[in-house]
């Protein structure tokens, strides 16, 4: 089993944790500048690229990819659905920036649930993971074990053991030299890096209270078609089943989170929340909520008060604060404020972060030293699965409870036939802890 202690204790350093990430992101920059060393799959200096999962995530993701290096190419697709394939090549072949970098023959276009491991297998060197999030450590694994460089989108698990999975993957690519970067792309976002960077050299004081804001609208839904089974219906609507999505406390709101634990240099030690289906009842809707409230509770008193709802006709905000013994910071993608004895506001232009992660991403696969944000990854996903726990149960939640966790979403089988886990709405009070 993975170790029970958070990436970045509580006791870790701040200003030790910075400089250490400041080192990393100037060598990536120094060495995007050097040529190619080595051969690689194809025998030459052209990176192929494998694409698994082609939403329009993956899609975005694969066109990052392909502008990121000047000697890359995607030469393998894989979707559980062929038509979900198609669109997303179609897209990037009529796309001017990255069409002369996709070259995806047909017998390199891998279609069904085992579509994963043929892209993995078919001669490739990186491979970007945007499936749904319950097949993130299984394909994690997969691309690790085959010696691939990896992009995997956020959260990367939507259960405890799931998480433990990464982690162990994790130090897997740690052994072997593989690049692995998160798809938490805010970390990689030039307006964060400055904000939490001044936080960490004490722009506030020591921060005590967080606020994790995600308010937002409803999002799409896909209509079941006769013929559909049940494995194809929740397969074709994955974000409103948990066993899929991890529900959207984990698919979305890990971001807002990871933000918390990042600018803190630790996670929580304990949790406790509200949440519940107001709004989408409809079984259309599946079995997760549309609204979670979590109070996280760091030892030395400090708490985040994370906010999430999907509603519509209601205020929407994306958004983090920090208040700390001297002064108080606001962070979005839109603005970053400081208060405090030198009040400070974020005025420079920057590069797209999702741009930025695949830069330096290849950067790394291209001087040899690699980034792994593996354990970051995994234990913010563990910190919103924490809170999902919380609001499920209504009850207290510890760290240990939460990486201990045997509760495991998985189907009995991956098969469009086959069964998928049984709907079962959470009622706070009842329902248990695993």
């Amino acid at each position: 089993m993975a170790s029970k202690e958070p990436a970045l204790p509580s006791d870790t350093s701040r200003r030790t944790f910075l400089t250490t990430s400041a080192v990393a992101v100037a060598g990536a920059a120094v060495a995007w500048a050097r040529p190619a060393h080595g051969a690689f799959a194809g025998g030459d200096d052209v990176l192929r690229v494998a694409l698994i999962g082609c939403g329009s995530r993956g899609t975005g993701a694969a066109a990052q990819a392909l502008q990121a290096d000047a000697n890359v190419r995607l030469t393998a697709m894989a979707d559980a659905f062929e038509d979900r394939l198609e669109l997303s090549l179609a897209t990037l072949q009529k796309s001017p920036d990255v069409a002369d970098k996709v070259d995806v023959a047909p017998d390199r276009r891998f279609v069904g649930f085992d579509a994963y491991q043929q892209a993995i297998d078919s001669g490739v060197d990186v491979v970007l993971l945007t499936s749904p999030p319950h097949f993130r450590p299984i394909h994690l694994k997969a691309a690790v074990a085959a010696g691939k460089h990896v992009f995997a989108e956020k959260p990367v698990a939507v259960d405890a053991p799931g998480v433990r999975d990464v982690l162990a993957t994790a130090a897997a690519a740690k052994r072997k030299n593989l690049s692995l970067v998160s798809g938490l792309c805010l970390r990689y976002d030039g307006r964060y890096r400055e904000t939490v960077a001044r936080l960490h050299n004490g722009a506030i004081g020591d921060i005590h209270t967080l606020i994790a804001d995600d308010y937002r609208g409803p999002i799409w839904v896909k209509p079941r078609q006769p013929g559909w089974s049940d494995m194809t219906w929740q397969m074709r609507n994955w974000y409103y089943f948990k066993w899929l999505s991890g529900d959207f406390n984990v698919e979305q709101h890990v971001h807002n989170l990871d933000v918390c634990a990042w600018v803190m240099g630790g996670y929580p030690t304990r949790a406790v929340g509200m949440g519940g289906r107001q709004v989408r009842t409809g079984d259309e809707f599946g079995d997760i909520f549309d609204h979670h409230s979590v109070t996280y509770e760091y030892d030395n008193g400090a708490r985040i008060f994370s906010n999430t709802r999907q509603q519509a006709g209601c205020f929407n905000s994306i958004s983090t604060s920090f208040v700390g013994t001297k002064g108080h910071a606001d962070l979005s993608e839109r603005r970053a404020t400081i208060t405090g004895a030198e009040n400070w506001r974020y005025d420079s232009t920057h590069e797209n972060m999702y741009q930025v992660e695949h830069d330096e991403l290849f950067a790394s696969i291209r001087s040899g030293r690699p980034i792994n944000n593996g354990d970051y990854m995994a234990y913010s996903t563990l910190l919103a699965i924490m809170g999902r726990m919380a609001t499920y149960t209504g009850k207290q939640v510890t760290w240990e409870q939460a990486l201990n966790s045997t509760e495991t979403l998985a189907p009995d089988a991956y098969a469009w036939d086959a069964s998928p886990p049984k709907i079962e709405i959470a009622l706070p009070g009842l329902t248990g802890l695993a």
